[in-house]
């Protein structure tokens, strides 16, 4: 008994899709992503759609099935718009700078902290106080991003550091008199 419980991923008409037993290849026109997936799930592209379907309903097949639709999902939204990751670096003096493809942080360090780009990975400054972290591979934007917020972490007292766009940083008092 197999089932597609979810919906079908669409197939933009500027994608190619290569589907063989444990990997998927997606063309695009940002670029080229590949994926392993599980051997178990069955994948096919029908009418323009791809359908992931699962062999049975125990709860490891239906947890796969889900993880491989959006594996796929994140590969086709990748190569047609890519992904976006935004950062925010709040403090007196901390900015950040592109020295060619590298970001370039000045965050309270004797030193700037430098953080080359990753292939398919690229950074835009819009201002000294935003980083913006760019490709096509979901997994790899996030990653990242979050080395980058990783340099110097929001405080809790201060509110100072790097965090998400729209990241709550809670706020502790501090010592009283």
């Amino acid at each position: 008994m197999s089932r597609i419980g979810k919906k079908p991923i669409e197939i933009p008409g500027s994608v190619n899709v290569a589907i063989s037993p444990g990997r998927v290849q997606v063309n695009g026109p940002l670029g080229e992503l590949s994926q392993t997936v599980p051997t178990r799930m069955k994948i096919e592209q029908r009418d323009g759609e791809i359908v992931v379907e699962r062999p049975t309903e125990r709860g490891e097949d239906r947890a796969l099935h889900g993880l491989t639709r959006t594996l796929v999902a994140n590969m086709v939204e990748g190569v047609t718009q890519g992904f976006e990751r935004r950062l925010e670096i709040q403090g007196v003096g901390y900015r950040a700078t592109l020295k060619g493809t590298a970001l370039e942080l000045s965050v309270g360090y004797s030193h700037p902290v430098t953080i080359e780009a990753r292939q398919g990975i690229s950074f835009d400054v819009p201002t000294p106080t935003q980083i913006t972290v760019k490709g096509i591979d979901k997994q790899a934007v996030g990653q990242v991003a979050a080395e980058i917020r990783k340099v110097r972490p929001p405080e809790p007292y201060k509110g100072k550091g790097i965090r998400y766009e729209g990241e709550y940083v809670r706020r502790k008092v501090g010592k009283r008199a």
